[in-house]
């Protein structure tokens, strides 16, 4: 049976989710390698320096698919959800 309903495609909320799946993985990449992983990434957002980055797991090569901007954008808006 088809659905004569139109479907809604959000590639904005695809984008945040795989944006978040990559964050996740290097996060644990980064704990594994026992660096800490809120220091490691603060850096890399901060100086744009793929060597705060292990490339433990392609942690760095992940991390640099993902435009910086779009990353501080992802953790503002879960802060604010949080501190609602």
């Amino acid at each position: 049976m088809v659905s004569e309903q139109t479907s809604l495609f959000d590639i904005q909320e695809i984008d945040t989710e795989a944006t978040r799946a990559i964050l996740k993985e290097v996060y644990q990449a980064l704990e594994e390698r026992g660096y800490n992983p809120i220091n490691q990434i603060v850096g890399y957002l901060i100086s744009g320096d793929p060597g705060y980055i292990s490339s433990y797991g392609d942690a760095r090569s992940k991390i640099q698919t993902i435009d910086r901007a779009k990353i501080v954008e992802i953790l503002l808006k879960e802060f604010q959800k949080r501190d609602q």
